[in-house]
């Protein structure tokens, strides 16, 4: 690591050196004359991007040469302005404001600006555009920093999950449009839910650690900032079509009226089907996305009706590890025998589930630059899960014993549904003041409230099937309140040195009654009151570098799974925290840029998975006291030339459970030896799911105008499928190449046309993204049971784009 770092610091102070020329000036406000700071001022043909200081001005070193220079700022149209720098020069740019509310004002109060002590990455639309072809969003992003993915089907396509930092989809909070996403019950965020979300995407939010305050579940590795499509002020229609391997297909149609005495409508349709690279784990996927509202200048109304229906074939249990080398595509779920001991497939073994999300939103701008934002939420899931099982016996769903042909029957076939229905409803508010100088305060709240009912029913039985269809076998609820509230302050103490504070705290009423699917009572009552600091301080060295640090609190409770699984008959799981500490360092030139971020986040009470099992035998998590997480994120950007760019991302890290023990089923135990587990003492171990090395490159050459050719190599390194460190319990590094071709024109018949063809895993290697394990004794031997989640080898997408 030390040469890869001397390397890219020689690269830095080679470019640097180049004879350079200064372009400064101010941004101003094109009616009134009035300075902006902090608006963005990027240079297109390099890689340079500053924000205006206390007094509107920037300032830039740049080669000899021709630029576009496009400037930017909340509530002003942006400008692309032509300069030709042959000497130094002034330069002052006009901003001309926006009649209208910018949706940009939504999100303002949860995201971090460019001198935010935060450690964060932004995505546009256009960023994805090329690459969204059916795959979901985890898979659209995972070339950003410490970004692992992985897909239950294999393909990219169904249900498919990422982790930041070794930190699951539970430990990331994710907002839409500012209104919480993650499930208040698991804290998972479930992409197949929305298909094609991407399509409606605007902006994305990437901040690593613990990030700013937001709505919502705690943020434990990352918080993902969503922004849906902003208003085009000009109508427009595209059509979207692409397919590929596995029978993968994608359409989408959108529109937008454009602005018309204030009122904007637009919309968007989707379609995605795949088979999957494992067998049977088909998707069928449907969604809707309509946003309509009044843009006036100081008051901005807008609703959001966004709906999602997925039909998956389940593929959430893996195959078996003996399975990887005879055959990697293979699914057990849904698997039967006949009566003449035929191995069958059970056609409807479906997850089936339908969201509903409304979002009503109300901004209005004051004097004396404060802007007031609000909105209403409403969430409707309904759906189950079918399932075939063999040899059930009756006690089990509580069904009596049929009796037939003078014969008691104790157990037969059945097929089973699972089933959620749920609610989630509340308030987001937060109100911005910016003195458009050195000062910017956002104080917000939100209210949540979630209601989720979850039963099963019998729907068949091979035998004394009478009237079980209409009944629930088990019946529990689940009541969640959530109340949000912080402010946080962001002052330019000096033109060049920025601080910020934060203070969030948090208030969650969690109810649970009713029995789970093992008949057991799951009713318990928990209450939490959290307080979440964050402070930290941004100094810009010169217009080419700057640094940053940052610390903060964390605290998260335990999910709905956590106590539901948990041992009654021992002290219950407690809430987790978290320290957070961040230190970076950027510089960028004309060519190059380079980025460093030194984290380490120190968990007190993390909930993790030992063995250890509650009194009815299932898998609990418990409380560690002291683990840790500490590494160094790197970012590279390289222009060669004009037409060829390297992007380049890289993490080194260590992961570690501090005095591990480990536990470990004695099935021995019901024939009278031993304890019901064995227990050990491991010391420190590695966290699970967490490679000590990820990277990722994007090498581009432009052939010709709107014509480009990438190769995208993704690097991951060895992970453990548990915390014990062991390596037969392990998933092997591996490492991925793909060829991406675009080609984006602008024909007389449309406004663009697009081609896109994406070639995965060109070199065809063989490797799994996930896995789980349990282990036993028996017979006085160690065994273990493995579910293991291969992806495909060689596959493609390819797609084409009409707007107009």
């Amino acid at each position: 690591m030390k040469q890869f770092c001397a390397i890219l610091l020689l690269l830095c102070l080679s470019f640097s050196s180049w004879s350079q020329v200064t372009l400064k000036g101010k941004v101003v406000d094109k009616q009134t004359g009035q300075s902006l700071p902090g608006a963005h001022v990027l240079v297109k043909e390099s890689l340079i991007v500053v924000t205006t200081n206390s007094k509107g001005e920037y300032s830039l070193k740049l080669k000899k040469g021709d630029y576009n220079i496009d400037i930017s700022f909340l509530g002003y149209h942006n400008l692309v302005a032509q300069v030709d720098l042959q000497t130094d020069k002034t330069q002052d740019f006009q901003l001309e404001e926006m009649s209208y509310m910018s949706d940009e004002v939504i999100v303002s109060a949860i995201r971090a600006d460019d001198n935010t002590p935060i450690t964060f990455e932004n995505i546009s639309a256009k960023d994805i555009a090329p690459i969204n072809l059916g795959q979901d969003i985890p898979y659209l992003i995972a070339l950003t920093p410490s970004t692992v993915v992985t897909s239950d089907a294999g393909a990219g396509v169904g249900y498919t999950a990422m982790r930041i930092r070794g930190s699951d989809q539970t430990r990331i909070n994710v907002t839409l449009n500012g209104v919480p996403l993650n499930d208040p019950e698991s804290f998972g965020v479930y992409w197949v839910n929305l298909p094609d979300l991407a399509s409606s995407l605007s902006t994305m939010q990437i901040q690593r650690g613990i990030g700013t305050s937001t709505n919502g579940s705690g943020a434990f590795g990352a918080s993902v900032n969503i922004e849906t499509k902003k208003l085009s002020d000009k109508s427009f229609a595209k059509i979207n079509a692409s397919g590929g391997s596995f029978n993968t297909y994608k359409g989408t149609v959108s529109f937008g009226t454009g602005l018309k005495k204030g009122f904007a409508l637009e919309g968007r349709v989707s379609k995605i089907q795949s088979d999957g690279y494992i067998d049977r784990a088909s998707s069928k996927l449907n969604s809707i996305f309509l946003s309509g509202g009044y843009y006036g200048k100081k008051n901005m109304v807008k609703f959001n009706y966004i709906d999602g229906h997925e039909i998956t074939y389940q593929a959430w249990g893996g195959i078996p590890k003996d399975s990887l080398e005879t055959n990697r595509t293979y699914n057990p779920e849904g698997e039967y025998f006949d009566d003449n001991g035929n191995r069958q497939y059970y056609d409807n073994q479906v997850d089936d589930y339908r969201q509903s999300h409304y979002q009503m939103f109300y901004s209005h701008e004051f004097p004396s630059n404060l802007v007031m934002n609000t909105a209403l939420h409403y969430t409707r899931g309904y759906g189950y899960y079918e399932s075939y099982k063999m040899d059930r016996k009756y006690s089990k769903y509580e069904l009596p014993n049929p009796i037939i042909g003078g014969d008691t029957i104790t157990k037969t076939d059945m097929i089973q549904r699972k089933i959620l229905d749920n609610h989630f409803y509340g308030g987001v508010f937060s109100l911005n003041y910016d003195d458009k100088e050195r000062l910017q305060i956002s104080y917000g709240l939100s209210y949540n409230i979630y209601n989720g009912d979850h039963y099963g029913r019998v729907i068949w039985a091979k035998k004394g099937n009478t009237g079980m269809p209409d009944r629930k076998w088990y019946d529990n609820s689940g009541d969640k309140k959530d109340f949000t509230t912080y402010a946080k302050a962001s002052y330019l103490l000096l033109d060049n040195m920025n601080v910020f504070a934060d203070m969030q705290y948090r208030h969650i009423d969690y109810d649970m009654k009713g029995t789970h699917d093992d008949l057991r009572d799951l009713t318990q009552t928990h209450t939490f009151d959290f307080f979440n600091p964050k402070m930290g301080i941004f100094y810009e060295i010169d217009n080419n570098q700057s640094t940053y640090f940052s610390f903060g609190v964390g605290n998260r409770e335990p999910s709905r799974g956590t106590y539901r699984d948990a041992d009654l008959n021992q002290p219950l799981p407690t809430s987790e925290k978290m320290y957070d500490y961040e230190l970076g360092y950027d510089y960028k030139s004309t060519r190059v840029s380079f980025g460093a971020n030194l984290y380490y986040m120190d968990y007190k009470d993390q909930l993790v998975l030992t063995g250890k099992i509650n009194n009815v035998g299932d898998a609990i998590m418990i409380n560690v006291p002291e683990s840790y997480r500490a590494g160094i994120e790197t970012t590279f950007a390289w222009a060669i030339l004009d037409n060829l760019r390297w992007d380049f991302t890289a993490t080194f890290s260590q992961n570690k459970i501090k005095d591990f023990k480990e536990y470990v089923d004695n099935w021995d135990y019901w024939s009278g030896i031993g304890d019901p587990q064995y227990e050990k003492n491991l010391g420190e171990t590695d966290i699970s799911f967490s490679p000590n090395i990820t990277a990722a490159s994007l090498l581009s050459l432009e052939f010709f105008s709107g014509f480009t050719l990438s190769h995208v190599a993704k690097y991951v390194g060895k992970q453990y499928i548990d915390n014990t460190s062991n390596d037969d319990r392990s998933l092997n590094a591996y490492l991925l190449n793909d060829i991406r071709i675009d080609y984006i024109m602008h024909p007389n018949w449309a406004k663009d046309f697009g081609v896109f063809v994406k070639l995965n895993n060109v070199l065809n290697e063989k490797y799994e993204s996930n896995a789980w394990v349990y282990r036993y004794v028996s017979g006085g031997e160690e065994s273990a049971m493995y579910g293991y989640y291969p992806q495909a080898g060689f596959n493609f997408l390819a797609g084409i784009s009409f707007g107009f």
